[in-house]
């Protein structure tokens, strides 16, 4: 079996680079909620450089085992791709092995889901080796109950410009095997967890205060970790541009130090394999003292944006979180944007980390939520003792320094796990 994290077609018999989209309206959706997530999968489709040369929004009162639609609808539907000249059916929906096998003996066309997509583009962006076994294993679990399917994953078929295939000469893949890889990424991921581990552990021996930028795919959060602490993390205008966090420091007033990481972002359908996968990358948001919590003010669909955000975060066990909740983009936004963001979430702040704008007020706000955590104290420390002195800058945020006679006067806020450390030296 071709190892997953190195694997290269070794044909390219076959491309795949025409899709033609299929959305799904059940009973149990919101009306024209289908539509809204079939314009999201376009975007999703497009960004594995595939042209969409058509979809069609289906209108689902009761799913059939064998093909998910139908006969009739499946013959309909394969026809229309075909005579758009589609070589990929992709479903705005969840099939089944048996399903999507189906539809690929039936159309002789690679057939996929909206979960084989955004797996394909995680694969795309991961960077670091976390990342890299995160999709890995997410792939594989996947995969293992479609080995017999007749078209492989597209992890197997994407060449540099589009996806090719290999066909049935993939299905010698034994489940043992993958199994085993399984495994394998699990120890892996395990030991890389480890070491996550030991940095953090490095961390909050100096403990600063933390925060996670989080939010859905393409609100902002990486421009706005930019924008806040002059870092180079890549913020391109596309789903999943970064999906490995990144930890940089930000100096407020007062000389005081915030962590802020970036996360990946969400989305709706998010696969539920991938929430599990990436727990490693995004336990940064359960151990931060506070969220972040952006939104793009301007997009239609910023309710449901929101409502994906916190159901992701209730899975991760972060929902009970401070959060901060923080409109960005307003310097592109109208006045029913505005009025429509107010009515979602009455105590937020506007903000764009394009412009600046706001970020004053969400400095406020970081800064209140800081003081709120970290109980100020007034201390006198001796004059022969400036290790204790230094090792209280490093704690906290010293608000107030002066020498007197009998010591250093310090007034400042320090985390209440240094009591034992700074508590001999409390003013009385």
């Amino acid at each position: 079996m071709a190892d997953f994290l190195n694997e290269t077609p070794s044909t390219e018999s076959k491309r795949c680079e025409r899709a033609f989209l299929i959305g799904v309206q059940t009973a149990k959706m919101p009306e024209g909620e289908a539509a809204e997530l079939l314009v999201e999968l376009e975007e999703l489709v497009e960004n594995l450089h595939l042209t969409v040369v058509g979809h069609e929004l289906v209108n689902l009162r009761r799913p059939t085992p064998a093909t998910l639609l139908g006969s009739g609808k499946t013959n309909e539907l394969i026809a229309a791709a075909k005579a758009l000249g589609a070589d990929l059916i992709v479903f705005d929906d969840t099939l089944s092995p048996a399903q999507q096998r189906n539809w690929e003996e039936l159309s002789e066309l690679a057939v996929i889901d909206r979960e084989e997509v955004i797996l394909d583009i995680f694969a795309d962006r991961a960077h670091t080796r976390e990342a890299v076994l995160q999709v890995a294993l997410a792939r594989m679990q996947y995969s293992l109950p479609r080995l017999t399917r007749a078209w492989t994953h597209l992890s197997r078929q994407r060449g540099k410009g589009g996806l090719g295939g290999e066909g049935e000469t993939q299905l010698e893949q034994d489940r043992r095997l993958v199994n085993d890889r399984i495994v394998r990424l699990k120890r892996e991921l395990l030991e890389v967890q480890k070491q996550r581990g030991v940095q953090r552990h490095k961390r909050q021996r100096v403990p600063v205060p933390t925060a996670s930028i989080v939010g859905y795919t393409n609100a902002g959060k990486s421009s706005l970790l930019n924008k806040l602490t002059g870092a180079h993390v890549l913020a391109e205008d596309k789903l999943f541009a970064t999906l490995d966090p990144t930890t940089r420091q930000l100096l407020l007033r007062g000389n005081q130090k915030l962590l802020v990481t970036d996360t990946v972002g969400f989305i709706r359908r998010l696969p539920h394999g991938l929430v599990e996968a990436f727990k490693a990358t995004l336990e940064e948001t359960v151990v931060a003292d506070f969220l972040i919590h952006v939104l793009d003010v301007t997009n239609p669909n910023v309710d449901k944006h929101h409502a994906t955000t916190l159901g992701v975060l209730g899975e991760l066990g972060a929902a009970d979180k401070t959060i901060v909740t923080a409109f960005n983009k307003v310097d592109a936004a109208s006045a029913a944007d505005l009025r429509r963001a107010r009515q979602l979430a009455p105590d937020a702040l506007f903000i764009s980390a394009h412009t600046g704008q706001g970020l004053d007020t969400l400095e406020n706000r970081i800064l209140e939520l800081i003081a709120d955590t970290f109980a100020t104290s007034e201390l006198l420390v001796p004059h022969d003792r400036y290790d204790v002195i230094a090792r209280l800058h490093e704690l906290g945020h010293i608000q107030e320094q002066e020498h007197r006679d009998d010591g250093v006067f310090i007034r400042g806020r320090f985390p209440p796990s240094q009591n034992g450390f700074f508590g001999p030296f409390v003013a009385k």
